[in-house]
């Protein structure tokens, strides 16, 4: 009888996700800057990828847009390897990085014609997109501009029409954001936003927990090349240990005097403003405020520091060092 050698079944993903990785690996020397990382980012969604510097957050977007290759692990981008498949992949999948690279002698729309060139887009097709990808990236008045005349933001937008400019069905953003004024980081929310309800993938690594909570239908922690955890922006967790609270009062004497009264230590965070750490959720920081008004203290303010994504964040991260030690 002849025994057949039975194959351990590889891993996958969700069946209809833009994006999955499983069990990825990718050292540097010794260095293991990503170690078992996964995910999950979905079409018609924006995913935020949030870590600290050295969590590993480039380092997997470099393996996923084709640039790098994992040491060990499972990752398709758009249904491809994007090891073994990178052309495939490259012509769904837009990538914007977080350093700028440009021919700065060409002009804007110059620069986008040799990108369209380099994905093989025809000529005559090149005379529409090129013009949408201005118009989605507000550079319609800078078309006719030398690169090396813009402004780092109006260069951060011209990074994202070049990942736009072949309509790809998942995009790559590292740090969008960076170097755009207010009314242009509210511009590229709803271009993010606009673009996911068109039914892209949408993976947006940054450090602005702010931005990102409006912005992202989910995120991703990671941390020291691990994945934390995974969750939809709406459910975050809200019971995440000490969380800080800004309480402004018209009488700050009164407010110290109540504090001291429920065992809170107050720091001192402005004219009229002090800081303090509530332990166990939102609950217990609405029994604090109804408790400081019932003792006649007149608030006029009372709210978390950050976001609740920074809170869980934060927290994710302590938990996941304090299992290491």
């Amino acid at each position: 009888m002849v025994l057949e050698s039975v194959q351990p079944e590889a891993p996958s993903g969700p069946p209809h996700a833009g994006i999955s990785a499983r069990g990825l690996h990718r050292s540097f020397g010794p260095v293991g800057a990503v170690q078992g990382m996964h995910l999950d980012a979905f079409p018609g969604r924006v995913t935020a990828l949030v870590g600290p510097n050295g969590a590993g957050k480039t380092t997997l977007l470099l393996i996923l847009a084709t640039l790098l290759a994992p040491d060990a692990g499972w990752v398709r981008v758009a249904g491809f390897d994007p090891t073994t498949d990178a052309g495939e992949v490259r012509s769904r999948m837009g990538w914007a990085p977080d350093v700028l690279g440009f021919y700065d002698a060409l002009t804007v729309a110059e620069y986008l014609d040799v990108m369209a060139a380099a994905h093989r887009i025809p000529a005559a097709q090149r005379h529409v997109s090129i013009p949408a990808a201005l118009d989605s990236a507000r550079l319609i008045e800078q078309a006719h501009a030398r690169v090396h005349t813009l402004s780092r933001g109006q260069k951060q937008r011209l990074s994202l029409a070049r990942a736009l400019i072949h309509g790809p069905s998942v995009l790559l953003l590292d740090e969008p954001a960076a170097g755009l004024d207010p009314r242009s980081r509210i511009e590229l929310h709803d271009l993010l936003r606009q673009l996911a309800a068109e039914g892209r993938t949408v993976l947006v690594s940054s450090h602005a927990l702010d931005d990102l909570e409006e912005l992202a239908d989910e995120v991703v922690f990671v941390d020291r090349g691990r994945t934390v955890a995974s969750h939809r922006v709406d459910q975050l967790p809200t019971n995440v240990g000490a969380r800080s609270y800004r309480i402004r009062s018209l009488d700050a004497a009164a407010l110290a005097q109540a504090l001291g009264e429920h065992g809170v230590t107050p720091v001192p965070a402005g004219p009229s403003a002090v800081d303090v750490q509530v332990y166990g959720g939102e609950q217990n920081a609405a029994r604090l405020l109804a408790e400081l008004v019932a003792s006649g203290v007149p608030v006029t303010a009372f709210g978390p520091v950050g976001g609740s994504l920074e809170a869980a964040y934060l927290q994710l991260t302590d938990d996941d060092q304090a299992v290491r030690r």
